[in-house]
């Protein structure tokens, strides 16, 4: 069976639970875009708790434009305050040093288009967890797909509407404000590293 996705900005461990034990992994590329969802945004665990980080894009005069077709706000270096962010949450983190250099020209490198960053920060993480995962992308859009034929967890994205509830592991501020749930995929990687993967393969998810 097919595991249907949004591309996300470093998505929500639901998200890569979900590719972990997915047969097959196919990213929706039709969908019309929508704010205050985690295609364009990813949330962490800061020296004061949840922070969000957020991508700026480019407001079209158009009501409806499809997610591919988003464009960057690159007029001022959201990158650079995203990764003091992450240096500011996981520097004192088991595994941060380790991956520092794999995400460093991620920071620096401008995109055009938001799915295309999004695709590249999958690719990053991939090679963190060294692990492959291959996918297609639709062709075109189904506002509801065969459940005989997908598991359709594009619901996923907003992050507002995921009911995924997983075992804790230690963070770096959990001593402050305790274990946070369902972060990105960043937080488990620095506070995981190289147990990852066996962390994704043993949760399970909510299908709704």
């Amino acid at each position: 069976m097919k595991t249907l996705l949004h591309p996300s900005y470093f998505p929500s461990i639901s998200h890569f639970v979900a590719m972990m034990q997915a047969d097959e992994i196919v990213f929706e590329t039709e969908d019309n875009f929508q704010k205050q969802t985690n295609r364009n945004r990813t949330y962490i665990y800061s020296p004061n708790g949840i922070q969000l980080l957020n991508i700026p894009i480019k407001h079209s005069k158009t009501s409806h434009q499809k997610t591919k077709d988003i464009q960057i706000e690159n007029d001022f270096d959201w990158q650079k305050q995203h990764f003091k962010s992450l240096e500011a949450a996981y520097r004192s983190s088991p595994f941060f040093e380790y991956f520092e250099d794999d995400f460093v020209p991620f920071f620096e490198k401008k995109h055009t288009f938001l799915m295309d960053l999004n695709f590249e920060a999958l690719e990053i993480i991939s090679k963190c967890m060294r692990t492959k995962f291959n996918f297609t992308t639709t062709e075109e859009y189904f506002h509801e797909v065969d459940s005989n034929s997908f598991k359709d967890y594009r619901f996923l994205v907003n992050g507002k509407k995921d009911p995924s509830v997983f075992e804790s592991y230690p963070q770096v501020f959990d001593d402050k404000y305790g274990f946070i749930n369902n972060l990105s995929i960043l937080d488990l990687l620095f506070n995981e590293g190289k147990f990852t993967v066996d962390y994704l393969k043993s949760q399970s998810l909510v299908i709704r």
